[in-house]
């Protein structure tokens, strides 16, 4: 499957009609509701499902975009996307104005590269505990992602995001002692490991040898 090209334009859309029954007829139009939000201004918006969803599969949420709203050209980040807790499908999104020098906190999702021995030479399992690290600096500068080396990790090793290294002019705002990606020990060996303990707990004690007859 051919890699989706990264969204930098949208076309946000004004709603005139707010509250509940705004976001249901923008849902029924194809669109997703939200708001619009930023330097000191807030407004009721929809955009195209197609479009934020394109956004989305892009990596929309860590890079800014050109939006045209009411034939205005705006710079914006998408914050935020609620989400249908049965289907996962977005049902609303929020918006935040931005320059493309100022400051913002934003969270950047974690890739993994290389090969951990601790998986492939020792049967260990490769678990990503945090997906996004949050870290705060110039908008226009926000890392699409942060590709995290494990080729290093063996079974018990693990990096925090402590470890990560950031751009220039970026600091970390999650605890640096956060794990991002652990190796564990292989769950087949502690599950057998486990079992071999329940069953010599569970055998019975050796019988009491037999009294001697009576005489």
């Amino acid at each position: 499957m051919a890699k989706l090209e990264r969204v930098t334009t949208v076309t946000i859309h004004q709603r005139a009609e707010i509250g509940t029954t705004g976001a249901k007829k923008a849902r029924r139009e194809g669109r997703i509701p939200g708001a619009l939000y930023g330097h000191g201004v807030a407004e009721a918006i929809a955009v195209d499902a197609k479009t934020l969803n394109d956004l989305l599969s892009s990596g929309g949420q860590s890079h800014i975009v050109d939006a045209t709203i009411g034939g205005k050209k705006e710079s914006v980040l998408l914050r935020e996307v609620q989400r249908d807790p049965i289907t996962h499908r977005p049902i609303a999104a929020d918006f935040q104005r931005v320059s493309q020098t100022e400051a913002i906190n934003a969270a950047v999702h974690i890739v993994t590269v290389g090969v951990a021995p601790g998986v492939k030479e020792d049967g260990g399992v490769m678990d990503i505990v945090t997906h996004t690290i949050e870290i705060k600096g110039p908008a226009g500068k926000l890392p699409e992602h942060f590709e995290i080396d494990v080729s290093s990790l063996n079974v018990n090793d693990h990096i925090t995001a402590g470890d990560v290294k950031l751009p220039a002019g970026f600091t970390l705002i999650t605890p640096p002692e956060t794990v991002v990606v652990a190796v564990e020990g292989s769950r087949t060996a502690s599950d057998d490991a486990a079992l071999t303990a329940a069953a010599v707990a569970a055998a019975p004690a050796d019988a009491a040898a037999p009294a001697p007859a009576a005489e």
